[in-house]
């Protein structure tokens, strides 16, 4: 059986370099790469983007940067944790526990930077737009069918990757040039748009760029354009299933959508100890003992995870294994009641659900502005038919990239619109849209 080895599957070889890399003890290569994704404007950025209650105003509630942060140091404890069984047992090539706790540190600080404003919605409303409007009907016809695929099966997922090893850092190959350990771990889905995987991984663009991530990590290929996911990615997935099942969670109590007993129980259940039992009674205020009471729960997911993680290790590297390290330890169940009832009476609620609504429309207002007036004037610098006025005048409101002569066909053409559209923030969106439709001025 073909299995995966740490030696590769911790590559300090970073994308767009020919420069062999290494793993040095004075300061981890994977270390470097979560510092250059914290200095990035794609993650500054996140600190206006939607977690679950989009523009919510108040500096309590998580945003995407936060709950990046937090997922980030959840998954730090979780690698190091597993790290030290795996540098105890196998060859790391010189990586210590802490090099593996900073590798899917750096990945989980980056898990959501390709996200489109206001959430998931973002994303459904560009595929909806790619199949359902005249516009991204009269450009489908002039792409292949896999570019076609890329933007049928649109994900935040492949946008993330497309910043971190293109977008970022642009005028070099490689992009931010993070390593290939720390992107084949920031890959949940190491596969194109026309793979079987629940979601796409990577762009057609981006496709070299994403084998020679694949290849440097040794990660084992499964079929035409994918490959078996990297196992550090489990625990990046374990990372961030804690840090939303629980913060949500506590998020939503803030905001009076669920009862503080509610919290407890939940919470309570799965720490299970006396101390904590008696210790919280002692807390002043509903707030301060949600704190404690998520603290707590975290500690006790996250040792549970890296147990798991370590129990199916030879299956993880054989990439046999894909059932999510939540869905299998000890507090599954708990975690399934505490989804259950965020899907139903928390991310569905009224309030989120007014603004979701809104956003699909918003961003699928702008493509309808932006992808016509593009193309419009693209045809006019090929030496084509000119482009009407409100094409022109639209285009000067946009980045030169847009107008770029070398985005010479629809598909490059609408890749760029969408890196135009999915780095806007939240406030900035709603704001051109409002000075789109003169609303705003």
């Amino acid at each position: 059986m073909n299995m995966m080895n740490w030696k590769q599957l911790l590559s300090p070889h970073r994308l767009g370099t020919d420069i062999p890399g290494k793993i040095s003890p004075e300061r981890s290569p994977f270390q470097r790469d979560f510092d250059r994704i914290v200095f990035s404007g794609s993650f500054r950025r996140l600190q206006d983007k939607t977690q679950v209650f989009p523009l919510s105003g108040s500096t309590d509630i998580h945003t995407r940067l936060t709950h990046s942060m937090e997922t980030s140091s959840i998954a730090r404890s979780l690698g190091t944790a597993a790290g030290v069984s795996i540098c105890r047992e196998y060859d790391t090539d010189g990586a210590h526990p802490s090099d593996i706790g900073a590798a899917v540190a750096a990945a989980a600080l980056a898990h959501d930077i390709g996200n489109p404003p206001l959430g998931h919605a973002g994303e459904e409303a560009i595929r909806y737009w790619f199949e359902n409007s005249p516009s991204g009907q009269a450009i489908r016809e002039k792409m292949t069918p896999a570019e076609r695929a890329d933007f049928e099966h649109y994900d935040g997922n492949a946008q993330g990757f497309r910043v971190l090893a293109r977008l970022e850092m642009s005028d070099r190959p490689g992009g931010m040039q993070l390593t290939c350990a720390t992107l084949g771990t920031f890959a949940k889905y190491p596969g194109s748009s026309g793979a079987h995987l629940k979601k796409c991984g990577f762009f057609q663009q981006e496709k070299e760029l994403f084998t020679t991530v694949a290849n440097s990590c040794g990660m084992l290929p499964d079929g035409k354009e994918c490959w078996k996911r990297h196992p550090l990615s489990f625990l990046l997935e374990a990372a961030d299933d804690i840090a939303y099942l629980t913060v949500d969670f506590e998020d939503a109590m803030r905001l009076g959508l669920i009862e503080y007993g509610e919290l407890e129980k939940y919470f309570l259940d799965i720490i299970n100890t006396e101390y904590s039992v008696n210790y919280v009674k002692t807390l002043s205020n509903s707030r301060r003992k949600a704190e404690f009471l998520r603290a707590q729960a975290i500690g006790v997911l996250v040792r549970s995870a890296a147990d798991e993680f370590i129990r199916h290790h030879d299956e993880l590297l054989a990439g046999t294994w894909n059932t999510p390290l939540t869905e299998i330890i000890p507090q599954k169940d708990i975690l399934a009641s505490i989804r259950a009832r965020s899907t139903a009476d928390i991310y569905n609620h009224q309030s989120i659900a007014e603004i979701v609504g809104s956003g699909f429309e918003l961003v699928m207002g702008m493509l309808d502005f932006f992808v016509p007036c593009i193309s419009e004037v693209a045809r006019e610098n090929s030496g084509g038919a000119k482009a009407s006025t409100r094409s022109r005048r639209i285009a000067a409101m946009l980045p030169d990239v847009l107008v770029n002569p070398g985005l010479d066909n629809e598909y490059l053409r609408l890749l760029a619109i969408l890196d135009y559209i999915s780095a806007m923030t939240d406030r900035c969106a709603v704001s051109l849209y409002q000075k789109l439709k003169g609303i705003s001025l």
